[in-house]
């Protein structure tokens, strides 16, 4: 015994020497292959040593190999010492492989019960919802205030919920007697499927004559790519790869591999037959394995036990066998089970002898005759089914990825084929495969929740359901073959197929009672359950000719909505109950129950309305009612837009709208299929809301008609008419104003809801006199133009005198207030043209809130429309929605236009303001005052356009690109009409001779050049119009003295009979005023005889024509104009001062026409 104990002691560690060096190789390998990019090590750190390698987590380095390639020596080795503390994991999805932490040997042997079934990860969030649900206790839900009935509705939700286990039936077969556990059963169909192929002539290598893979699996999968061998391997070497490959997805170790080959190879040798069954593999097994071939007792122990399961599940329990016999066999397989016994009293002879006397019982078992004549029938097939399909789920189970549980093996279809070798042995029919090979793939969905594995089930499950019809004997075989399932409350005995069948029904069924829960998160996997569940025949389609088949279908769709849109209600209501939030829970609700109609329509119901069309109704109809039943409580309470109204009156008009829209659609299929149904009754939120709308309406009304009176007076007071910035050159009021408007206009359309034609009216006179206050306050700052002219000269009558007289002194400008001076000093330029700026932003903006309100309003109409199409008939609707829509576009039309027309008209004025400042304001002294004075010749108007050009180029700095070309024609035209004011109301200091035309008309042709500057400027087509006055007024001085005062009799005739053309204060070519100005201007002897005798003026040599200077600094001051009675507005001054001379003329044309006679 010691030298044993040696010997197994010295075994021990060379075990622990080879892994310890293994370990080391694979931990260099993974340091050298390029894999790692960097290692990071401690301060002082020398080349690694062989006992560094033990002390680093060879986990750690294969997840930083995944991860990017950079390994941390130190915490490599903080990783090794946290994990030597705990057993080693493995990370299986299935969550069935475990490390017991106490000594197996001093716990006992595992219990024979099968374990209850427990919910896997992937149900995780389903099972917790549920439970949410389930576990609901009124009790423990603080309340904040009225509940409006939820607490109850939530536990009337919870008392209909079915909380039944989600997890998929057993099939029930037949219990095993031996308790032979999973793992046992996977090793025995191990052995069992090398054992087939053996005696199928299967040619299997040895392990040790093979070449090995250095690398393992995993680590190859490391790898990005991997060079494929070219040449196609003999059949025997793929055989051989890939029972490697079952064998490691079917967790055999090569040991054991070995032994069952070497065994498996003497029994085909001495074996005359190609059948093998269960009983002669064990015994095989038993006569030519020992102790030595395992690495420790308890493997050896327990490999023996299941072997010795394995025979007496199948002769002792299942066997029909004399008395005599199965006393043989108990008494046999006590011998073995007995380790003292069987390994150290027996000797080989006698142990050969019980395998003998078991190996002749199970012969005539063999080679009785099966009892439904099928070939390669055995008695097994009948007698052991119940461990034949168990051995058989764990070979297909050999197909699903060890590593990726949720995926099948690229060799699954090569292992299925090797697989059906057992078919012989194990009693598996076409029929039974395809029923059994989708029993696993759905079992391998509910444990991975990968959808892919539905699909193939799907397909398997099919061809069972498409398979021709048995015949009687195969009928009598699969009838054999019965599961006890428990139905209706009773126990009924089942074949295999429609045990298959009804599980994966019952199970389809808890899923579909509630899909809410199981396939919100995955909804891809809803359509394919639905189509498992018609594939079985769940569900029947509606193109199935029995229609009682086809109605029960519809009332089991139509219970599965009712049950999970109920189940679904009841855990939002839960789950607002609970709620920590601040919101309202009537509008969390709202908001939870819009979810769950949405899911409905998108995922759920095209996938169930080939069964059900009016699902989708029936589901509306349920989350309507119940939010309904709870929201008139609180409607009635509501009385202002307070902070919960504002909260829940959104959230469930938004909730009628929705479910009103998603009834109507599925409605108007219903009517084509001639099954109308009531509308729905709504919530009737406009008839709350709509008086508390109207009231904050009025509020903010108020209110930004003052915020905008704030916003111009800081604009006036502190801004001083400044522009935003460089590229906004609007001021900053305006801004402020629409951002008003606009956030108005958000509250009032974010509210959600529901408007009528009252509120957008109430909403345009906003918008109305907010602009129109502003627009008018703009206006009222402005002056009139006529106030910038200066006073009208005296008329006299060119005279040339060389005797020094006393001159009388010209009085040129005009008196005007200190307010209208002060109005005139704030009315700079500049400060006109961002004004100018604002009107043009006004114009521009008015368009975008305008669309802005408009998109907003088509926006709450459909809904309206909708809820009316519901009440009315469709000929009233449509008349009403035309008058509607004539109103709305009357009301915008109304609202905007007056805005931009205004605004349009005061822009306007402002530029006319800013031409007539620019030339009769800023530029009097240096332009108006000296262009022509004393003589034509040394005051050209070249002179003068330097300070045109400063102007120009100081108000393209300002004003916008938009109105540039606006305020520079009017700057153009105010020149213009400087240069015919210089020709007609000059003052005495100005005659103009015919050569002194010719250079005037040069100075015009100048002027207009200046402002087309070489094409970059004015259109010379503009241009050339707006100089043609000025042209035919140079034209008249160039005429003929006589002509012009036969003119200005002409047109003393029209005064005379009162059709003065005058009358309206505008200068005309023909009229009298502007006919006696070219007289009085034109340097002519005869013209100053003709209005000496007839019209008694003055001479023209009787004033000073010395110019002041800078009028600017001698304006009169407001006591000086309280003095004088001089009139402040220029044409009524000119037409008042014509007035008095009308007699004058109309006697002096009588005086010359009695002369003519």
């Amino acid at each position: 015994m010691c030298i044993t104990g040696r010997r197994i002691k010295m075994e021990q560690d060379s075990l622990l020497q080879r892994y310890r060096r293994d370990r080391r190789k694979l931990l260099e390998f993974l340091l050298s292959s390029g894999l790692i990019k960097e290692v990071r090590a401690p301060p002082g750190f020398t080349p690694l040593s062989d006992a560094d390698f033990d002390k680093l987590s060879a986990d750690y380095i294969l997840h930083c190999i995944k991860s990017g390639g950079i390994v941390d020596v130190s915490e490599a080795s903080k990783k090794y010492y946290a994990e030597s503390a705990h057993p080693i994991m493995i990370h299986s999805k299935l969550g069935d492989s475990y490390f017991l932490t106490s000594d197996p040997d001093i716990a006992g042997s595992p219990p024979r019960r099968v374990p209850p079934s427990t919910s896997v990860s992937s149900n995780n969030h389903a099972s917790s919802s549920s439970s949410k649900l389930d576990s609901f206790d009124m009790k423990s839900v603080e309340t904040h205030g009225d509940d409006y009935g939820l607490k109850q509705k939530v536990e009337a939700a919870v008392a209909r919920a079915s909380f039944t286990d989600s997890g998929i039936p057993s099939l029930g077969l037949p219990t095993l007697k031996t308790g032979l556990s999973d793992d046992d059963l996977r090793e025995s169909a191990y052995e069992l499927l090398l054992a087939s192929m053996f005696f199928s002539g299967v040619e299997l290598f040895p392990v040790e004559d093979r070449k090995k893979e250095k690398n393992s699996k995993f680590l190859s999968r490391l790898k990005s790519k991997r060079e494929k061998p070219h040449s196609r391997p003999q059949l025997s070497e793929r055989h051989s790869e890939l029972v490697d490959t079952i064998r490691a997805q079917m967790q055999i170790s090569e040991a054991m591999d070995a032994c069952i080959r070497r065994n498996m190879v003497q029994l085909t040798a001495r074996r005359t037959c190609g059948q093998i069954d269960l009983p002669q593999i064990s015994l095989e097994l038993l006569i030519g394995i020992f102790r030595s071939d395992f690495p420790n007792e308890k493997s050896y122990i327990q490999w023996k036990s299941r072997q010795v399961n394995i025979l007496e599940e199948l002769l002792y329990f299942s066997a029909e066998l004399p008395e005599t016999e199965r006393v043989i066999i108990k008494t046999c397989l006590a011998k073995i089970r007995d380790t003292k016994e069987w390994d150290v009293a027996m000797s080989p002879a006698q142990r050969v002898e019980i395998i003998s006397s078991i190996r002749q019982v199970a012969s005539k078992a063999f080679f009785q005759q099966g009892k439904f004549g099928l070939q390669n029938e055995t008695y097994y097939w009948q007698a052991a089914y119940h461990l034949n399909i168990r051995l058989y789920e764990k070979l297909l189970n050999g197909v699903f990825d060890i590593l990726d549980e949720g995926q099948l093996i690229e060799e699954a279809d090569a292992i299925l084929s090797l697989i059906k070798l057992t078919w012989s042995t194990l009693g598996i029919t076409d029929k039974l495969h395809d029923a059994l090979y989708g029993w696993a793939l759905v079992q391998q969905f509910v444990d991975t929740a990968e959808g892919t594995l539905l699909e193939h089930a799907g397909l398997q499950l099919q061809r069972v359901v498409s398979a021709k019809e048995d015949d009687c004997n195969e009928g009598q075989y699969m009838n054999s073959i019965t599961c006890l399932k428990e139905r209706n409350g009773s126990q009924k005995k089942l074949n295999l197929v429609q045990s298959i069948f009804l599980s994966i029904g019952t199970w389809c069924d808890s899923k579909l009672q509630d899909y809410h829960l199981h396939f919100s998160e995955k909804p891809v996997h809803f359509k394919k359950v639905v189509a498992l569940a018609s594939t079985i025949g769940l569900l029947t389609s509606a193109d199935c000719a029995d229609k009682v088949i086809v109605n029960a279908s519809r009332e089991k769709v139509k219970s599965y909505v009712e049950r999970s849109v109920e189940a679904a209600i009841g855990r939002v209501a839960v789950t607002v109950l609970e709620s920590k939030e601040r919101t309202h829970r009537l509008a969390l609700l709202a908001n939870q129950l819009r979810l769950i109609a949405d899911r409905e329509l998108k995922i759920f119901f095209p996938v169930l309305r080939q069964w059900s069309p009016e699902s989708m109704m029936i589901s509306v109809q349920k989350l309507h009612q119940f939010y309904g039943e709870i929201l008139i409580p609180f409607l009635k309470g509501v009385s202002s837009l307070s902070e919960d109204a504002r909260s829940v009156l959104p959230a469930a008009y938004a909730l009628d709208n929705e479910l009103g829209q998603i009834y109507t659609s599925a409605l108007e299929e219903q009517k084509v299929q001639h099954s109308p149904r009531p509308y729905l009754d709504h919530y009737q939120i406009e008839k709350v809301s709509g008086p508390l709308i109207i009231d904050w309406v009025i509020g903010q009304h108020t209110h930004i008609l003052e915020w905008t009176r704030r916003a111009l007076d800081l604009e006036v007071s502190s801004m001083d008419w400044e522009p935003l910035s460089f590229h906004q050159r609007q001021a900053a009021s305006i801004v402020e104003v629409f951002r008003i408007l606009e956030e108005t206009v958000d509250q009032l359309f974010g509210m959600n809801l529901p408007l009528d034609i009252t509120h957008l009216q109430a909403l345009l006179s906003i918008v109305f006199h907010s602009l129109d206050a502003y627009l008018q306050r703009v206006l009222n700052q402005l002056v009139e133009k006529n106030h910038l002219y200066p006073s009208a000269p005296p008329l006299t009558r060119y005279t040339e005198t060389a005797i020094p007289l006393i001159k009388k002194r010209l009085n040129e400008y005009k008196v005007l207030d200190d307010i209208m001076l002060d109005r005139l000093n704030e009315l700079t330029i500049p400060k006109l043209c961002i004004r100018l700026n604002t009107l043009q932003y006004i114009q521009k903006q008015v368009g975008v809130l305008e669309d802005d309100i408009r998109n907003s309003w088509a926006a709450v109409r459909p809904y309206l429309n909708q809820t009316q199409a519901e009440e009315e008939p469709v000929e009233i609707l449509e008349s009403d929605s035309l008058t509607h829509n004539e109103t709305v576009d009357e009301l915008f039309g109304t609202t905007f236009n007056i805005i931009r027309d205004t605004a349009k008209d005061i822009g306007q004025k402002t530029c006319d303001l800013i031409g007539t400042r620019v030339v009769f304001w800023d530029l009097r002294d240096a332009f108006l005052f000296h262009l022509y004075r004393g003589n034509v010749e040394s005051t050209r108007l070249e002179n003068f356009l330097p300070d045109f050009d400063t102007v120009l180029d100081n108000v393209c700095g300002v004003i916008d690109d938009a109105v540039r070309d606006v305020v520079v024609i009017s700057i153009y035209k105010a020149s213009l009409e400087g240069f015919v004011w210089v020709l007609l109301d000059g003052g005495p200091c100005r005659a103009f001779s015919d050569s002194d035309i010719i250079l005037m008309e040069e100075d015009l042709l100048t002027l207009k050049e200046f402002f087309i500057a070489d094409g970059e400027g004015l259109p010379e087509s503009l241009v050339e119009q707006e100089a043609k006055f000025a042209e035919r007024i140079l034209h008249m001085f160039s005429l003929q003295t006589e002509t012009v005062i036969q003119m200005l009799m002409t047109a003393s005739e029209l005064i005379s009979m009162g059709l003065d053309s005058n009358k309206q204060g505008h200068t005309n070519l023909g009229d009298a005023h502007t006919l006696m100005r070219v007289l009085c201007h034109k340097k002519d002897r005869e013209a100053s005889k003709f209005l000496k005798v007839q019209y008694q003026l003055p001479m023209s040599s009787d004033y000073d024509d010395t110019p002041l200077g800078d009028s600017t600094s001698r304006l009169p001051r407001m006591s000086d104009v309280l003095k004088r009675s001089t009139s402040i507005r220029w044409n009524k001054k000119r037409q008042s001062s014509f007035k008095s001379m009308k007699k004058k003329i109309q006697g002096a044309t009588n005086e010359i026409r009695n002369v003519g006679r």
